[in-house]
């Protein structure tokens, strides 16, 4: 079975990946792997409970199709995520984060450094600062202010574009034949 690591954390905005791994999961069969630093109960934003299924440290040589991690104000980024990070982009496996901690551990990760991405955190603030412990991390120059970004195998998306960012992901995928069922999905999805 094809496996997706998630990237789980308190106060996780959970409704930013619960459609895509509903898709991947109950859709296209694939195993989602949730994963944490530590083997204990997660809170998201919403209330839901999550418990990982492994830790971060214990699926580094995993092998995987991917990894998505959404979005939230969690700055705790320690090294084994960030080699995990590392490990998948150098494989050419997806890599997806969405909204503000999404996008910020894979700047962290370094591997913004030469794609173009997108995140809503399009300033660095003082917060940003005294939540995620550092300066700002991502390379600017690489920006694009756009709802969802593929650059080969990194998506990354706003938060409000949790449908954009799905559908991109399942492109990455081959789910969709063809750009008219592409098309199409996204039409009954976002009712256009």
């Amino acid at each position: 079975m094809k496996k997706i690591l998630v990237f789980i954390f308190d106060r996780m905005t959970d409704y930013e990946i619960t459609f895509i791994t509903h898709i991947l999961g109950a859709g296209e069969g694939k195993e989602i792997i949730t994963i944490a630093y530590e083997d204990k109960i997660i809170k998201s934003r919403s209330g839901f409970l999550y418990k990982p299924t492994a830790l971060v440290k214990d699926v580094l040589n995993e092998d995987v199709e991917g990894l998505i991690i959404c979005g939230g104000w969690y700055g705790d980024t320690r090294h084994e995520l960030i080699q995990l990070i590392n490990n998948l982009n150098s494989k050419g496996k997806l890599i997806a984060g969405i909204c503000g901690a999404g996008t910020i551990f894979l700047a962290k990760a370094g591997i913004l450094d030469n794609v173009k991405y997108t995140t809503p955190a399009v300033e660095w603030t003082e917060k940003h600062i005294e939540v995620f412990g550092e300066k700002d991390p991502f390379p600017r120059e690489n920006f694009v202010e756009e709802r969802v970004v593929r650059d080969g195998n990194i998506i990354t998306a706003q938060g409000i574009a949790f449908i954009d960012f799905a559908i991109e992901i399942c492109d990455w995928f081959n789910i969709f034949e063809n750009q008219e069922e592409r098309d199409s999905f996204t039409k009954d999805i976002k009712g256009l």
